[in-house]
């Protein structure tokens, strides 16, 4: 039997208007002398009093760093700062980019790091993988949080589609479930059902609780729980299998071809459409819950051209061929592709 590594967050906490515990939440992780804080120029102005006056009530000094976007050559030169710091501890502070630049960096210097996200937009604010621009067109693996502190209330003040791209990416697990399950069949890869249920779970009480969203408006606590869950199901995991299958290799096909187009969740959210479709899964069930919450459900939603969303289909396997998803199983070719996107309403 292969073996494979689990690592876990030591601590999380999820709280409302708890951003002043955070020094406290620091010290009761592993005593930090001096930490070193990554995060972008909106956060920072939103947050850094509060922040800084919690570390030193707790006598932790610090040292900022600005995040400015997801490039190697961007991260080199934080990481060259970050490493004449001497700090115990590296936190990512932000939506996604941040923590993403810290978790890299905190791998790369073997320094333990602490997620602090401030959007529910996708589930990287407590898994061990990074999307930053680089030769491989997909996530890589890095460190897991050493902890996870979240304050619902700065949640709550980012942009709503934010929250609603966080259930598209929640919302993808019940395709990556399902294609790890035919990598086990096929290709006899490693399965872990309490990984898989974990990640399904996520992705459940999103769509059970849909209707009540669209009413009520989207519940923050219970995207952040699902996401840091899910977070969880990758560590424990050792891969990125219960969280990210074709609806993933979709999306990352549409980062190639028009990057900066669209959410991570966005797009993962419209290729769980159509790979739900191809798995014989009720497809228009998760039309109706990205409805519901907000999300987009067409490629004309989130500015994408119709031809990009035929050439992603087509491309996206080949940028991960060793992954085995629904999408090995089919021949896309510019006909299929076309029919699939046409029929489940995408273009």
């Amino acid at each position: 039997m292969q073996s494979h590594t689990m690592e876990l967050p030591r601590l999380i906490e999820i709280g409302e208007k708890n951003i002043g515990d955070f020094g406290k939440f620091l010290f009761s992780l592993n005593r930090p002398k001096k930490v070193s804080l990554i995060s972008g120029t909106n956060v920072q102005n939103v947050l850094k009093s509060k922040i800084e006056k919690s570390l030193k009530n707790k006598k932790i000094r610090y040292i900022w760093h600005t995040s400015i976007d997801n490039q190697i050559k961007s991260i080199d030169k934080i990481q060259k700062s970050v490493k004449k710091d001497n700090s115990d501890l590296i936190v990512g502070i932000g939506g996604g980019r941040s923590v993403d630049t810290a978790k890299l960096i905190s791998y790369n210097l073997s320094i333990p790091f602490v997620s602090l996200p401030t959007a529910a937009s996708h589930d990287g604010m407590a898994s061990p993988f990074v999307s930053v621009k680089s030769d491989k067109p997909h996530s890589i693996v890095a460190s897991a949080p050493l902890g996870v502190f979240v304050d619902i209330d700065v949640i709550k003040k980012a942009p709503s589609k934010l929250l609603a791209s966080g259930c598209g990416d929640l919302i993808a697990n019940i395709i990556a479930v399902k294609d790890w399950q035919l990598g086990h069949k096929k290709k006899k890869e490693y399965y872990g059902r309490y990984a898989a249920d974990l990640a399904m779970m996520s992705a459940k009480i999103v769509m059970e609780n849909s209707s009540e969203f669209s009413r009520k408006g989207v519940d923050h606590r219970v995207v952040v729980e699902g996401l840091i869950s899910a977070g969880v199901a990758s560590c424990i995991a050792g891969s990125s299998r219960p969280c990210s299958g074709a609806e993933h290799l979709f999306s990352h096909a549409l980062d190639k071809i028009s990057p900066g187009i669209g959410l991570h969740g966005e797009k993962c959210g419209i290729g769980s459409i159509m790979m739900a479709k191809l798995q014989g899964q009720d497809w228009k069930k998760i039309i109706k819950t990205l409805k519901d919450v907000g999300a987009p459900t067409t490629a004309k939603q989130i500015g994408i051209e119709s031809d990009k969303i035929i050439e992603a289909l087509i491309i996206a396997q080949g940028l991960r061929p060793e992954r085995y998803t629904i999408l090995k199983e089919k021949i896309m070719t510019k006909k299929t592709a076309l029919n699939l996107a046409k029929s489940t309403k995408v273009i």
